[in-house]
């Protein structure tokens, strides 16, 4: 079996949300799996002194105009939610409570969380709505809201912001294909090419 694919992403990470229609997919023409990874970009920010792109009026202009078009080129709908961006740890804890379980309900989670509120302009930080989503997606809401205050999942969503810093993510989505390391949603190209073929002739 070839090494899976390790997906890094963020809830509130429009980008994130394009890449997650189309990795799985991806994935499976060449044969490997997904590790997806919910991640929060807060934690990488803070090492490494960068600040959300959205906070810079200049590059939000462009940031929404590029997602559109990713998202229209990609055949991907959206529609940018008028809350952006959020605070989305308690989806990511909802997720590694559900990994634990079983890791194909937390890939089901993050994709229907995802497509929610990147469609729908559900603000995954209000409480009730995130119990809603819940409820809709045939969770136990109640359980789910003790889990994201549960300091066991906070615990592991602290865990896995750590562990993706260890690796070198800084920003989402983030791929690492047999340890070489893929950022953005623009690198699916790339991604497919090393899929395919391996490492460019000449890349050392």
């Amino acid at each position: 079996m070839k090494p899976a694919i390790d997906f890094y992403f963020d809830f509130s990470s429009p980008y994130s949300y394009i890449a997650s229609e189309w990795v799985g997919a991806v994935a499976a023409r060449h044969g490997r799996l997904v590790n997806w990874r919910a991640i929060l970009l807060g934690a990488s920010f803070q090492v490494t002194g960068l600040r959300p792109p959205a906070e810079f009026p200049l590059k939000r202009d462009y940031l929404m105009r590029d997602v559109a078009r990713s998202a229209a080129f990609a055949g991907v709908p959206l529609r940018m939610p008028e809350a952006f961006p959020i605070a989305t740890q308690n989806a990511a804890r909802v997720f590694w409570w559900l990994h634990a379980q079983e890791p194909q309900r937390a890939v089901d989670w993050a994709r229907a969380a995802l497509r929610a509120y990147f469609t729908r302009g559900v603000n995954l930080s209000e409480p009730q709505a995130l119990k809603a989503l819940c409820a809709e997606q045939g969770l136990d809401a109640q359980a789910a809201e003790a889990a994201w205050n549960d300091p066991q999942w906070k615990a592991a969503l602290k865990a896995a912001n750590e562990a993706a810093i260890a690796v070198g993510v800084f920003g989402a989505p983030y791929f690492v294909i047999d340890g070489e390391p893929f950022w953005g949603n623009d690198r699916q190209a790339q991604i497919e090419a090393w899929l395919n073929s391996g490492p460019p002739r000449g890349l050392e």
